[in-house]
């Protein structure tokens, strides 16, 4: 059972012990209400102390239950909470840690409550596309007010348990033994006659809760317009507002069955499950041993290296900086400085904590001073020539053991460890610019990488706050090899007749961060050319559209040079339609003899959407990406693809893989045709009726 049962002097304490959070699973669920029964029962008992072992006292529904019987299997939540508030002894909730969902639900259904300084008070169904579900939405505003209520719930953040000390939600904030606390207000309210109080029987108490539920309904939709629970959860607090708890329970009821259906719901749950899979390899089991990693080394300090060194100094692990000059060494620590100093400016960080994370970095001229490094990461110039000097010289000064990290975005980390006598020791970091912004780290696994180095990254990524997924080798690996196919598609309709700014603004509106010309004029124009220049040598039978180069040819790199596929203005990142590229553009068309069209902007979206899902498909044929739920986390944390889509897989999968397949035989019937080789999996699991995610 998950849950113990032990007696106190006249007191029962029914503790959560469902590690590592206390998930409300069904036998935790079960061993609640039996553990009342058993209270209610004995004579000696007069008080009842409901709280959790270990790390929580409840974060809320047992995710691995998710989608099963056993999540909706009497005893349901709803069911525990009526048994809590119906009991007619009283029950105190004793919260330290974390009381979160529905541990918060199920603490608000308890008589009393006593909280630990320091717990993690939240209902943060929202990042699920759902809202709370058992109570939440009518025990809360009746516990804390209307105001901070709806301000929990349509965030999701959690507060701190010390600032709703004085809200009506906590009888009392102990600073001291919470056990012992607990124990001692069990035995005070357990000596009081009964009714013990409930927080369903009290009043939503605000002066104008009409015009605040309004108020919030319309910030909260011009912010959250692409998911629909934020507004949901004013909907069902204003339910109960108007006609009392168990009319706006039961509405609550309604709007989380109906959101649980919602494609966002299922996006959000998926992005959920999925960050927590990546980091699980299926060769790699879980208790695999890892390398200990107390000091790391950058080489490289520009742009890129800058900020993986700064990954590292903000979780404490000291960082020697390497570079080859002394004023690129000058310019890097002055550019982590600044890095630092806006943090500051914007009051996230303590200008005591910016001198303690420059002290963390050693900057040096000389390889010497790596050998005592148990992590060099190495962030120089994308070329292999250069990579294998840097990696010969790494063979030489790293001790044994170390790992040996390659930034590279493209190139082939096999090779890159056979520059070494120690290639089980070779692993690609692809860390993704702003490196010490953007989640995503691309975990390269090369044929020898070790399992316990291949551990150690992935134990480390979670401490430098990154999700990573593991990809193998091929060129471009997950990401870029797919958006190499992305931008091949945007090239070919800018030659059948669109421009820039359209397919642009049609994939923004599907929900991208950034259209692709928009992301290359930031990228680099000259960053794409340099890879075709590659391509056109290494697959001279790869049809390519020539109008990037031709943009190229003419100095427009993009925001570094002023200009690209748009215009820019000195201190304004603003892209401003070019009359000269659109020129360019429709010349090249006649030139080539293409025929422009007018395109929709569903083909844009869809041309640019699949040609992610086909290569994602090729991808997983190959063994690249182990699943597919680790290509849309590429795609959800690194490229921008909207968060409430769930990623190019799952999005082929709402779409429905019949369908991808006839539009993506559709386009390969017309012009620049060529450039689609229909996935074979997809066929397959069409004509399966099912989906990369089953």
């Amino acid at each position: 059972m998950a849950v113990d049962y032990t007696t106190h002097d006249g007191v029962a304490v029914i503790t959560l012990n469902n590690p590592p959070v206390n998930g409300l699973g069904l036998s935790t669920r079960a061993g609640i209400v039996e553990g009342l029964e058993r209270a209610q029962n004995d004579p000696a008992i007069k008080a009842i102390v409901l709280t959790g072992a270990g790390k929580a006292f409840s974060g809320g529904a047992d995710i691995t239950e998710f989608n099963t019987p056993k999540a909706t299997q009497e005893p349901t939540l709803h069911t525990v909470i009526k048994a809590v508030e119906g009991s007619a002894k009283p029950v105190v909730a004793a919260i330290h840690s974390v009381a979160m969902g529905g541990g918060l639900e199920l603490a608000l259904g308890a008589h009393y409550r006593i909280a630990a300084h320091g717990a993690q008070i939240a209902l943060p169904e929202v990042k699920l596309g759902i809202l709370p579900g058992a109570g939440g939405t009518q025990h809360l505003p009746r516990a804390i007010g209307l105001e901070a209520a709806l301000n929990m719930m349509v965030s999701g953040a959690p507060v701190m348990s010390e600032k709703l000390a004085g809200s009506g939600l906590f009888d009392d904030v102990v600073e001291g033994n919470l056990a012992e606390a607990a124990l001692a207000f069990a035995r005070k309210v357990g000596a009081q006659t009964g009714p013990h109080p409930k927080v369903r029987d009290r009043k939503i108490e605000h002066a104008n809760a009409e015009g605040f539920i309004q108020f919030t309904r319309n910030t909260v939709g011009a912010m959250a317009k692409n998911f629909p629970a934020p507004l949901k959860c004013i909907d069902a607090v204003e339910a109960g507002v108007k006609n009392g708890f168990d009319k706006g329970l039961a509405f609550e009821r309604e709007c989380f069955v109906a959101l649980v259906q919602t494609p966002e719901s299922h996006a959000l749950r998926h992005a959920f499950f999925g960050e927590r899979a990546a980091s699980k390899i299926p060769d790699v089991p879980s208790d695999t041993p890892v390398r200990e990693i107390k000091q790391v080394a950058v080489i490289g300090a520009g742009t890129m290296g800058g900020g993986i060194a700064m990954n590292f100094i903000n979780a404490g692990l000291p960082v020697t900086l390497l570079e080859t000059k002394q004023e690129a060494l000058d310019r890097g620590l002055a550019t982590i400085r600044k890095n630092y100093e806006a943090t500051v400016k914007k009051g996230k960080l303590k200008p005591e904590a910016l001198e303690q994370r420059m002290a963390l970095i050693t900057p040096t001229l000389s390889y010497d001073d790596l050998k005592h490094a148990d992590l060099i990461v190495e962030a120089v110039f994308e070329e292999l020539g250069v990579k294998e000097q840097v990696f010969k010289r790494l063979d030489e000064v790293a001790k044994p053991g170390a790992i040996l990290a390659s930034n590279t975005s493209t190139l082939d980390v096999d090779k890159i460890a056979a520059f070494t006598k120690r290639p089980q020791d070779v692993v690609g970091m692809h860390f993704f610019s702003p490196a010490n912004v953007m989640k995503l780290l691309e975990v390269v696994r090369g044929k020898e990488t070790a399992k316990d180095v291949l551990a150690t990254v992935m134990q480390l990524a979670k401490k430098i706050k990154k999700t990573a997924v593991v990809s193998g080798v091929c060129d471009g690996f997950i990401g870029n090899r797919m958006i190499e196919q992305y931008i091949r598609q945007a090239l070919f309709m800018l030659e059948e007749g669109a421009l820039p700014a359209q397919v642009d603004k049609a994939i923004e509106k599907f929900g991208f961060a950034m259209g692709p010309f928009r992301m290359s004029d930031l990228a680099g124009n000259d960053i794409g050319w340099a890879i075709r220049k590659r391509r056109y040598l290494e697959h001279p039978d790869m049809h390519y559209s020539k109008i990037a180069d031709r943009l190229c040819e003419t100095g427009r790199f993009g925001q570094k040079t002023g200009s690209g596929w748009y215009d820019y203005k000195a201190g304004d990142r603003t892209a401003y339609p070019s009359k000269l590229v659109d020129e360019m553009i429709v010349g090249y068309s006649q030139e080539t003899g293409a025929q422009r069209r007018k395109i929709s902007d569903a083909e844009i979206v869809e041309r640019l959407v699949f040609a992610l899902t086909n290569e994602g498909a090729k991808i997983l044929e190959e063994g690249i990406a182990s699943k597919a739920s680790d290509i849309d986390m590429v795609y959800l944390t690194g490229y921008g693809f909207p968060l409430y889509r769930g990623g190019p897989m799952l999005y082929a999968d709402t779409v429905g893989l019949y369908n991808v397949e006839r539009a993506i035989r559709g386009y390969a019937a017309r012009a620049n045709g060529d450039a689609w080789q229909l996935a074979p999996s997809i066929a397959a699991l069409a004509e399966k009726g099912r989906g990369f995610n089953g």
